[in-house]
């Protein structure tokens, strides 16, 4: 498992060899290094058996993850709804209509109750803190397969 960070738009390259398919490229947001650190042990190297391994981008600013999406070659966004100044919700309905395709995202809600706000920012998908390791990994496995048509 790597980890990118992004403190600047540095995109994300996939790791490709002869052996092996291509990454799955997830971008993790969150403003708390925990909830970042949290987020990947959750998921792990593969957060299924019929997905490749992960190649992680964190980010902890607004414009790192603009600018790391807009540069292409994530499949996977998972942003943290509690992040400040910029939380995950608006940043979600940011991305969903400024970027073509934009890659599937999961955001993370501070209670059950903030699925409303979930769908209004059009995520792909909706977890509360605190987060279930399983449901996180399954919630990515779900958003990467529909994704890379897996």
């Amino acid at each position: 498992m790597t980890a990118t960070h992004v403190g600047s738009a540095t995109p994300a390259t996939p790791a490709t060899t002869t052996s092996e398919p291509r990454s799955l490229t997830v971008l993790v947001y969150s403003d708390d290094a925990a909830t970042r650190t949290q987020v990947r042990l959750a998921v792990g190297r593969r957060p299924a058996k019929d997905l490749p391994r992960v190649e992680w981008v964190e980010c902890a600013t607004q414009p790192a993850v603009v600018a790391a999406v807009d540069a292409g070659g994530i499949d996977v966004l998972v942003l943290d709804g509690e992040a400040s100044p910029a939380g995950g919700l608006g940043l979600c309905r940011q991305l969903k209509n400024e970027i073509y395709r934009c890659p599937p995202v999961l955001v993370l809600t501070g209670r059950v109750q903030d699925n409303w706000l979930a769908a209004w920012s059009l995520a792909d998908n909706a977890l509360p803190h605190p987060l279930d390791p399983a449901a996180v990994a399954g919630a990515v496995a779900e958003l990467a397969r529909a994704r890379l048509d897996v």
